[in-house]
């Protein structure tokens, strides 16, 4: 029984981290490198992660410079780049390429915010199934049926406990989002 809640503690825990992941690629109006962990490179024939190619700084707030390690390689990150489609120009100085975020308008800060409300519900809905999954193995077990309504209660308060810190990681992101 305790190996069950362990394995679905862990599994919670994944979920949480995976939809963490995804409200990181939502941006806010502010430079953020993971923006660019999409982005592929054709460097000498093989496509390479942009970060294996390139230093990523944030010189001011909505500003992201990318300093490759051969400046040879300039052209083909502002390739990848356009190509990426994440909706930023890159500007080519010869030595770095400079992307500015532009500010956000009231109508895409609450596009984003549907996106992330989407995100939080995805993981509710991981969550849910990893309770069902949870309360299938228990009823397999061969256990009367007080532990299993006590197995089944204890897997509650575990997806009681991470559906809170879905709503409350969403939250944050919310007023991340609408904060000017």
């Amino acid at each position: 029984m305790k190996e069950i809640l362990d394995s679905v503690e862990e599994k919670m825990l994944s979920s949480i981290e995976n939809m963490e992941k995804r409200f990181a690629n939502v941006r806010a109006g502010r430079a953020n490198p993971t923006i660019l962990d999409g982005v592929m490179v054709s460097y000498y024939g093989t496509d390479t992660p942009l970060k294996q190619l390139a230093n990523i700084s944030i010189p001011e707030a909505r500003q992201l410079c990318i300093k490759p390690f051969d400046k040879s390689c300039l052209s083909a990150i502002e390739k990848g780049i356009y190509a990426a489609n994440i909706g930023l120009t890159p500007n080519n100085n010869g030595e770095t390429i400079i992307l500015n975020i532009p500010a956000l308008t009231e109508d895409t800060r609450k596009e984003y915010v549907k996106q992330v409300k989407t995100i939080a519900e995805d993981c509710k809905i991981a969550l849910r199934n990893i309770r069902q999954d949870a309360n299938n193995d228990i009823k397999k077990l061969e256990l009367t049926e007080d532990e299993i309504k006590s197995g089944n209660d204890d897997v509650q308060e575990l997806i009681n406990k991470y559906n809170k810190v879905v709503d409350d990681k969403l939250k944050q992101k919310e007023n991340e989002l609408m904060s000017i």
